[in-house]
């Protein structure tokens, strides 16, 4: 059974251009190689609106995983956990596990640093610490504000911090051992081949005849560089289970793409330098 996963990336950074969403590339390759299905990705500004409707519109398409980034922090514009309480239509609290964890997180960096240990539990501290009622907070290796957990009968929601390093922190500890239970036995392979002389809209008839024959390999064409240079890296990927041989599937359906390929005047390579160099 395929696993289906959503993202919702938060954060107006994201949306003007003024912070790349490096977020979404790494969480997409890390779930696709632990064999989870990536369905969507969606970007919503910092307002409690958007956050709440889009929330709502992803758990109506039941996946069976959502992870937002983003929007976790003490600062006015974070209003993550405000915007999935509304989706969910439950209130707000202080959490208890999750204060005890802010406070450890500043007593600790106080240490490192030769402050004074005694923290006082400030309003922005104490926001990081108030979740959406019925959730469980989720530690955060390396930084101050928890990540939150709810299992919405069939789909988990996973809240992240934007801090890529926070994020990758708690995906690695907490998400992936999760994600790969949930997947069983079923793994992804991916293979590219590389050709040139040959145009793109040529090779698309021969992709699909290829694609037709091999169910469940997916064939993308990625032109590079300029178009009258006629390079194209081919990438093959397959989901499956390991007893379907995975890899097998893909370098059969790689043997059928080159032998029309060629049978059409173009030429096939599994070196990308080789191409670039002819």
């Amino acid at each position: 059974m395929t696993v289906d996963m959503e993202m919702i990336c938060i954060g107006n950074e994201l949306l003007i251009g003024k912070t790349l969403n490096t977020n979404a590339n790494w969480l997409g390759k890390q779930a696709t190689d632990l064999g989870v299905n990536v369905k969507r990705i969606t970007v919503v500004q910092d307002i409690v609106d958007e956050i709440a409707n889009i929330v709502q519109e992803t758990i109506k398409r039941k996946p069976q995983f959502i992870i937002t980034t983003g929007g976790l922090g003490p600062t006015f514009d974070d209003k993550t956990l405000e915007g999935i309480a509304k989706a969910l239509n439950r209130k707000l609290e202080i959490n208890q596990k999750a204060l005890a964890m802010v406070r450890e997180k500043c007593e600790e960096y106080a240490r490192k640093n030769q402050l004074s240990t005694i923290i006082e539990l400030t309003p922005p501290r104490v926001k990081m610490a108030t979740l959406p009622e019925k959730t469980e907070p989720v530690n955060n290796p390396i930084g101050t504000a928890p990540g939150v957990y709810v299992d919405l009968e069939g789909t988990v929601l996973f809240a992240l911090p934007g801090v890529p390093s926070e994020m990758e922190a708690i995906f690695t500890g907490t998400i992936a051992p999760m994600l790969k239970q949930a997947v069983g036995d079923r793994v992804f392979c991916e293979k590219s081949m590389f050709l040139h002389n040959m145009l793109e809209s040529n090779l698309a008839p021969l992709i699909d005849k290829v694609m037709s024959a091999n169910k469940g390999v997916y064939i993308k064409s990625h032109p590079m560089g300029a178009e009258n240079k006629l390079h194209i890296e081919i990438h093959l990927t397959v989901a499956a289970k390991a007893e379907e041989k995975p890899m097998e599937m893909l370098e059969k359906a790689m043997k059928q793409l080159s032998i029309l390929v060629e049978a059409n005047g173009g030429k096939v390579s599994s070196n990308a330098n080789l191409i670039m160099e002819t």
